[in-house]
């Protein structure tokens, strides 16, 4: 599956460029401001299409978190009106389905109206998302109880519902370690450490890590398998960096 336009078609062997991610640096950011607002947007969406709802929420909120210490640390920050609106919008979106999972249908709603409220007014200029099923969704939800068993829809970007295949490169490398947490909370570290080592990668043309944490998300019947491995190389690059360090002490 590919997003028609976008020049993102999710190949492992073709992890996109530098105009289509922003230069991605070895601390997890990006030189262009919009580059990691589409990569926490899309990498939670295709979260949240895969059903990990809460861990969609995490990273959604993390983002809009940085929005909000940019804003505050620079008045010139280059932040697009909707981001944070979306955001927010979004994570109440999944706050609201986590709770109509689990039968809770009072705050559910209230979650509902609020993701509602949020994301009325923004149409699909912004990043290219569909709203307007979800917006849909959570009125029903916010309405009555009747849709508290409905699941909500895919998100579509460009008319993709995302999944973790069509994340490029910076979009995998924010979705990893939100993942890694919702399926086991003890790699959480070990996967965020993997990402920043992918990070170091690009360029250099090494990419053992970056396949590994593609893999890790893609291929969900080897995920353990795959998590072991990482963990063998963030180990191994830890032992690497302390034999170098002991050099010069």
């Amino acid at each position: 599956m590919t997003r028609d336009g976008r020049g993102d078609h999710g190949d492992t062997n073709d992890h996109g460029d530098a105009d289509s991610r922003g230069d991605v640096d070895s601390r997890g950011g990006a030189n262009d401001r919009n580059e990691p607002i589409a990569a926490a947007l899309e990498a939670g969406i295709a979260l949240f299409n895969a059903g990990y709802v809460s861990a969609a929420h995490d990273r959604w909120k993390s983002a809009r978190m940085a929005i909000s210490d940019d804003a505050v640390a620079d008045d010139d920050a280059d932040i697009e009106p909707g981001d944070e609106r979306v955001l927010r919008g979004l994570a109440a979106v999944a706050t609201a389905a986590d709770h109509a999972r689990g039968g809770d249908r009072s705050d559910a709603a209230d979650h509902a109206t609020r993701a509602v409220d949020l994301l009325d007014g923004i149409d699909e200029a912004c990043h290219g998302i569909a709203l307007e099923p979800i917006r849909e969704w959570c009125r029903r939800l916010a309405a009555g109880p009747g849709a508290i068993g409905d699941d909500p829809p895919p998100i579509r970007i460009d008319g993709v519902a995302v999944g973790f295949e069509d994340l490029d490169l910076a979009a995998t490398l924010s979705a990893a370690p939100e993942l890694a947490a919702a399926v086991d909370a003890e790699n959480e570290e070990t996967m965020s450490v993997a990402a920043a080592l992918a990070r170091e990668e690009y360029g250099t043309g090494r990419t053992q890590v970056t396949e590994l944490v593609f893999a890790y998300l893609r291929r969900p019947e080897a995920r353990p398998q795959i998590a072991a491995r990482i963990a063998d190389r963030v180990d191994r690059d830890r032992r690497e960096r302390r034999d170098v360090s002991g050099l010069f002490e």
